[in-house]
């Protein structure tokens, strides 16, 4: 039997269970990139413009660091600046996800066990779910290609731009192919490769930071670029001179990474980790007795990284609000549409209200992950033991999203707080903008709740439905929330999203009763959440 038998059956199967999940990939992103186009297509339309935006943009360390260098002037240069790091993190993540899902946790729920015990190769879980990655982030690259050639861009621009996508996915592909054979968990497997994501991005930000511009006027990436699977796709300079060679770099770390995931799959056992599993106390602590303190166990790793990455992202954007001026100076169709996101007519003002709904719209997806754990819980049988004690369900489903609440309100704080530190050090009132925006940051946490109400009605009305559908929902809210004004979508298709109808302090003055009538939707959802899994079996 060869060490691959049985590959194409697995491959099926897990088609099959991500039949969903495959087609939301290969269908939103496209249509993500296309809104993000038209989009940015709307604020930079004539050349005087753009070359303003590459000015500012090559110049600003804050441009440098998040958006990368801009190829040239043309607008498909501008929209690549502009969407990339969305798309490129996007399509990372959810290929080291994928991958890991269909063989670590596999392993870890016993599922490849029992595969095992048939007719299957050593090597064919693997290779069955790198087939399945691979194959989506190609479809889903192809389909962004025809997106931006939509969107009105060039043919051979928008090949290269996609490509430069694509070749993000493939290269954490071939990440999550090793770091599902390091860790004995798939938390600890995700961990480890969102891990690296965050590095890569330090790196690309690192190089363009320390580039220099070249005789034209454009950035010359330093060499940490080169380090980074970000910063490659960057290099790639589509819309420019573009540089095709580039993309053999990811493929060559696919390569590399499966033919070493496929080395430490022959050093291991099943269900196994070559990183040992850390031992913990001999006695639990005291606090692990409580549904509460159990719950704040498992959540505090994950609410530690968003911390951080809020908090550096915050000082970042708070920076950049003190140059927004700068950056769209005689370009009457950005300010538009930062005052159309911010809701005010103040440019400073609305960039900073923008920024923080745009947090509220990031932090939304702390509240599903932590939210969707009870499903995880519940399929992977952890859920049946523990309520077989003297926990009831509605005391353990409120704990959960008491923890997922409280998580999202320490966030949203935290982002107000270090957006206006790093507004208030560059303006040169670091208190008194770090309290304006912390409390105008408080104002959110409705819209949040919201949220949270959604995926605990979803979990306890439709459990097998519940994790797609979440998700589902939290990317329409981001649809009409934050582009659906670029868009002109029409009001009442706006008014679905809970984040439209919270005053943009401090572009805005303060109302009270939208904050009031969105904490009464939450309530009833969650409500409604409880009552329904209270009522039905579990697991189902």
């Amino acid at each position: 039997m060869s060490a691959f038998t049985g590959t194409g059956r697995l491959a099926r199967l897990a088609l099959r269970r991500d039949r969903v999940r495959l087609v939301v990939w290969a269908l939103g992103t496209p249509l993500l990139g296309y809104a993000l186009a038209e989009s940015v297509a709307g604020i930079y339309p004539d050349e005087q413009n753009r070359l303003g935006y590459v000015e500012v943009a090559n110049t600003s360390v804050v441009a440098r660091a998040f958006n990368g260098p801009v190829a040239s002037t043309e607008l498909g240069a501008v929209v690549v600046a502009e969407t990339y790091l969305t798309l490129a993190v996007l399509a990372a993540l959810l290929s080291t996800f994928a991958v890991i899902r269909h063989t670590r946790q596999n392993e870890e729920t016993g599922r490849a066990e029992l595969l095992g015990a048939a007719a299957v190769g050593r090597y064919a879980l693997l290779t069955a779910a790198l087939v399945v990655v691979v194959g989506a982030n190609v479809l889903a690259g192809a389909l962004l290609a025809v997106a931006f050639v939509g969107a009105g861009l060039p043919a051979a621009g928008s090949v290269a731009a996609a490509a430069a996508i694509t070749g993000v996915g493939l290269a954490f592909t071939g990440v999550a192919a090793v770091t599902a054979q390091l860790s004995v968990t798939s938390r600890g497997a995700n961990a480890l490769a969102a891990a690296t994501v965050g590095v890569t991005f330090l790196l690309r930000a690192a190089g363009d930071v320390l580039g220099e511009r070249s005789a034209d006027g454009l950035l010359d990436s330093a060499w940490p670029t080169w380090l980074s699977p970000l910063g490659w796709g960057t290099q790639v300079r589509a819309f420019g001179a573009e540089r095709w060679w580039v993309l053999a770099l990811p493929t060559a770390l696919l390569v590399a990474g499966v033919a070493i995931a496929y080395a430490l799959a022959e050093r291991r056992d099943v269900g196994a980790g070559l990183l040992a599993a850390r031992r913990g106390p001999d006695r639990a602590a005291a606090g692990l007795l409580s549904p509460a303190g159990l719950t704040w166990r498992l959540h505090r790793g994950a609410l530690t990284g968003w911390a951080i990455a809020v908090a550096v992202l915050g000082v970042a954007m708070g920076l950049a609000g003190h140059e927004v001026d700068d950056m769209i100076a005689d370009n009457p169709a950005a300010a538009e549409a930062i005052a159309q996101l911010g809701g005010g007519d103040e440019l400073r003002d609305a960039f900073l209200a923008a920024m923080l709904g745009l947090f509220a719209l990031t932090i939304g997806a702390y509240v599903v992950q932590a939210l969707l754990r009870v499903r995880g819980d519940e399929s992977d049988g952890i859920l049946e033991p523990l309520l077989a004690t003297a926990v009831s369900r509605t005391r353990w489903l409120t704990t959960q999203v008491a923890a997922a609440a409280l998580g999202a309100l320490a966030l949203m704080l935290l982002a107000g707080a270090t957006t206006g530190l790093g507004y208030g050090l560059a303006a040169g009132d670091p208190a008194g903008w770090t309290v304006e925006l912390t409390g105008a940051a408080l104002l959110w946490l409705p819209a949040l709740l919201v949220v949270a109400g959604v995926v605990t009605t979803l979990f306890g009305a439709l459990p097998r439905w519940s994790v797609a559908s979440s998700w589902a929902v939290l990317i329409v809210f981001l649809l009409l929330g934050q582009l659906g004004a670029a868009l002109d979508l029409p009001q009442t298709a706006l008014n679905l999203s809970p984040y439209t109808h919270v005053p943009s302090v401090p572009a805005a003055d303060l109302t009270v009763l939208p904050l009031v009538a969105l904490t009464a939707i939450a309530a009833v959802l969650l409500a409604v959440g409880l009552t329904t899994f209270r009522r039905r079996d579990t697991p189902t």
